[in-house]
């Protein structure tokens, strides 16, 4: 019966997933999320000040974005066919490792690029007690986490900054909890039908009202404020914040909070008003992928290609990077004419023929590794043996 109903899993998700070479909600979800990969890769090796507006941070949360909806139609499909609640669980918490290990071989590499993969892989974890929840407390979720995460994550970033594994968790502006609102989100979307043109218009609608409504604050409102902000933080804390003795016991070897970047808009500062601009893109990219008709569905593939090996072509950077590093190969192409083209069209090149293999490098062993622990059966099956 195991047998069985682990062939019958197979056969449905390569079923769905055949849709991400035709048409359908994957395509598009492949394709934002390659063209999330690509702006990582323009950002790191062709950045100027044309593109980097538009890089700079949004590829980071599209591409958790896209996690979180892959992560939630995972589990719903898990669900559509019977299988234990433990199943799903037990798969997130090995694929947690899994990402987690690949995550932290890249930050050995040391290179200058922050690296997401850790707090990626504690959103797999945290997000478990989110998934039995309805779309409606999902949404609600991601609205408060838009507020409450900023403050709580500069609270991580000076009392966890010592704990690799809690700084991962909630520590500063690469963690998980500073990406919990666009993983949220995505888990909410995740549960809509994005093949309908109303789903897909109210993401474009929506993502464009927030990307404006960021940008107008930073423009016009929070200049200001956070230059009130910060006196106000001066008369409290000083002009000279003490340091700390690394040498202390905790929490007198922590640095002080920072505060004033609550305010801040710069990309990969994880602001409430960073988030909102960043994510409202996101969404706007998402939902325009989603309006494609079928019948020019096409253009989307060369992108869709590099997202069903985004893990792949993620880690690839790092190493690429490493490699030029070690060479003393200067690798910056964005003062040259077209240089972030160029880098389109080579990952792009890059991701379809990895794509073309019978698994992802990457994907496929992450996919034996979580599934080694997590046998699945129907719900109430007696185990096997």
């Amino acid at each position: 019966m195991k047998q069985s109903f682990e062939l019958l899993e197979e056969e449905y998700i390569l079923s769905i997933g055949n849709k991400s070479r035709g048409t359908g909600r994957l395509l598009a979800l492949d394709a934002a999320r390659g063209l999330a990969v690509i702006g990582m890769y323009v950002q790191h090796f062709a950045l100027n000040g044309m593109n980097g507006a538009i890089v700079s941070g949004n590829t980071t949360l599209l591409f958790v974005l896209c996690g979180g909806i892959s992560y939630s139609i995972m589990a719903g499909r898990m669900k559509d066919l019977g299988t234990e609640p433990t199943a799903f669980r037990a798969r997130m918490l090995a694929r947690a490792v899994f990402v987690d290990t690949i995550g932290y071989l890249l930050i050995m590499l040391n290179t200058p690029y922050g690296v997401i993969l850790p707090a990626y892989a504690a959103l797999f974890v945290l997000a478990l007690v989110l998934v039995r929840r309805s779309t409606r407390a999902l949404f609600a979720a991601a609205a408060v986490l838009l507020v409450v995460s900023p403050p709580l994550m500069v609270l991580g970033g000076s009392f966890l900054s010592g704990a690799f594994l809690l700084r991962d968790i909630a520590g500063g502006p690469m963690s998980g909890l500073a990406l919990a609102p666009a993983f949220v989100a995505g888990m909410a979307i995740g549960r809509l039908d994005l093949t309908k043109a109303r789903t897909a218009l109210s993401l474009a609608g929506g993502g464009a009202v927030m990307h404006a409504v960021g940008k107008l604050l930073g423009a016009y409102v929070l200049p200001g404020l956070s230059r009130s902000f910060e006196q106000w933080l001066i008369r409290v804390q000083g002009a000279a914040p003490v340091q700390p003795d690394p040498y202390a016991i905790w929490p007198l070897n922590v640095e002080q909070p920072l505060w004033h970047s609550l305010l801040w808009t710069a990309p990969h500062s994880a602001s409430t008003f960073q988030t909102l601009t960043g994510l409202g893109a996101a969404l706007l990219v998402l939902g325009l992928a989603c309006l494609v008709p079928k019948r020019t569905a096409v253009v989307l593939g060369p992108f869709a290609a590099v997202g069903r090996v985004a893990l792949t072509m993620y880690a690839a950077q790092f190493v690429v990077i490493w490699v030029l590093e070690r060479a003393g190969i200067d690798y910056g192409l964005g003062g040259i004419p077209f240089g972030d083209l160029l880098v389109v069209i080579v990952t792009l090149a890059a991701g379809w023929l990895i794509a073309r293999l019978p698994a992802g490098p990457l994907e496929a062993p992450m996919r034996r590794f979580d599934r080694a622990f997590s046998a699945s059966r129907p719900a109430g099956a007696p185990p096997s043996g």
